[in-house]
């Protein structure tokens, strides 16, 4: 069972997504060019392509969504990655611009709660960061939150299927599921959710807490 308290208020779930935005567009400010076009473990995109994709949300306006399905013939995964793509063209001081400049708004994309650009930015966060080896922090009751979003959303629909396991964070109260035992840091079973379980054992290994293993989703 999920501990009583773990769910955050609006209002903080909106103060660590302004934290979140601001401190990745502090790292993307710092690569390299060769290190915005590094590939990263979410599918074929490279880092400016995630980058981009964070951006989006909080800059297309509805009818500009609109559009961008029609591009995309109905398809909603498919908008997704060819708008970010499209997006990643352009030069990647605006890219880090566009993040820094989206501190502050509360604009959503259709379908979705607050919790998901957290969500977005914590575990994309991830896949930049560890895409061009640097570690990157991830609070513990913001990365608490967007896990607990993983396991019980149902709209939008979960892209990735849940693990058969009992999930325990070592470094904070949570636990779901029932199954074999998978412990370790919040951040890294967040991380596993999302269909990351190499990035999950490298992100506790780069932050030194225990990982007692992977339960491959099924």
């Amino acid at each position: 069972m999920i501990t009583v308290g773990a769910v955050l208020d609006t209002d903080e779930i909106w103060r660590l997504v302004d934290r979140e935005r601001s401190s990745l567009a502090d790292l993307l400010e710092s690569l390299s060019p060769e290190e915005w076009d590094a590939p990263t473990r979410c599918g074929d995109w490279r880092v400016r392509d995630v980058a981009a994709h964070l951006t989006i949300a909080a800059r297309y306006s509805r009818g500009r969504v609109v559009r961008e399905m029609v591009r995309a013939r109905g398809d909603w995964n498919r908008m997704i990655h060819d708008s970010a793509v499209r997006e990643a063209a352009r030069p990647v001081a605006g890219i880090a611009a566009d993040l820094r400049s989206i501190v502050g708004s509360r604009r959503l994309a259709p379908t979705t709660s607050p919790h998901e650009p957290l969500l977005d930015l914590l575990v994309h966060g991830q896949d930049i960061a560890l895409a061009v080896g640097r570690t990157r922090d991830m609070p513990r009751v913001a990365a608490r939150d967007a896990a607990e979003r993983v396991w019980t959303m149902r709209v939008p629909p979960r892209p990735w299927p849940l693990p058969k396991a009992r999930l325990a964070a070592t470094d904070i109260d949570w636990t779901r599921g029932s199954g074999p035992e998978v412990r370790g840091p919040i951040g890294a079973l967040l991380l596993l959710l999302t269909g990351r379980p190499e990035a999950a054992r490298e992100w506790a290994e780069r932050t030194g807490e225990p990982w007692t293993g992977i339960a491959a989703p099924r």
